[in-house]
């Protein structure tokens, strides 16, 4: 019999699991679900249950009238009001805990070779890095349904977490999935490159510098000019940062 209390740890692996699927697929066989209830002992029911409760907690789906469950609990609010300002430190401590329950290391459920890298700082900051990249692209990407927000291109592996500002310009925000918009890999150059840029209003605008740095190949011009004044999809969770898209639109500005 599934016990009946929750522990905090697997509070927050579930907490993760939010973060890194599409709420609206977020069924008792959805093969995250699946295999954290299988993980942390408990059943798929629950997690999706526990899933549905941080929903209830997040203000943008609120917005949108969608309330999630009803029936949280106080450890529940304390893990939300503890790690929804401070996703790094939910992607490392919910890597530590799975890698506990999976009685393996850090580095092995992360696919990290460790005789390639020399103990100690080095290896503590690659372990890091590649647990940070993981839980950016997951929460960035299952909050746009895995699909690009410009062009609606669906194909996952095709498919970037793109940073609105670098994480090495503002470190705070490097893991805040409102710092991130999905993008096809094309468009994520583009859009780093600042031959596009997105509004405060979440407009697209295609810069004039593309039609000179693209030397008359019409097609590519025609096919990023279609997009130009279009509105980019928006999300389901994580609706991205106004302040965040301003400051690299005003850069945008300042280069097309």
């Amino acid at each position: 019999m599934e016990q009946r209390n929750w522990t905090k740890e697997q509070t927050i692996v579930a907490l993760s699991v939010y973060c890194r699927i599409p709420f609206n697929k977020a069924s008792n066989n959805n093969p995250e679900i699946v295999k954290a209830a299988k993980l942390i002992g408990r059943t798929p029911v629950a997690v999706k249950m526990k899933v549905g409760n941080f929903g209830s907690f997040d203000p943008l789906l609120k917005s949108k009238g969608i309330v999630g469950l009803t029936n949280t609990s106080k450890l529940d609010k304390e893990v939300w009001d503890e790690y929804c300002n401070d996703w790094e430190k939910l992607a490392y401590d919910s890597e530590h805990i799975i890698a506990s329950f999976s009685n393996k290391s850090i580095e092995e459920i992360n696919g990290i070779d460790i005789n390639s890298i020399p103990e100690g700082q080095e290896r503590d900051r690659v372990v890091k890095q590649r647990i940070n990249q993981s839980f950016f692209r997951s929460a960035v990407l299952s909050s746009y349904d895995n699909r690009c927000c410009i062009t609606n291109f669906s194909c996952t592996d095709l498919l970037e977490a793109c940073h609105i500002v670098d994480w090495s310009e503002n470190i705070e925000n490097r893991l805040n999935p409102s710092n991130g918009i999905c993008l096809n890999v094309l468009f994520h150059r583009a859009y780093d490159k600042n031959y596009i840029g997105i509004s405060p209003d979440y407009e697209v605008y295609v810069s004039n510098k593309l039609c000179e740095d693209s030397m008359g190949q019409k097609e590519i011009v025609s096919f990023f000019k279609k997009y130009h004044k279009t509105k980019i999809h928006l999300p389901e969770k994580f609706m991205p940062n106004k302040e965040l898209l301003d400051i690299h639109f005003q850069r945008f500005l300042k280069l097309s």
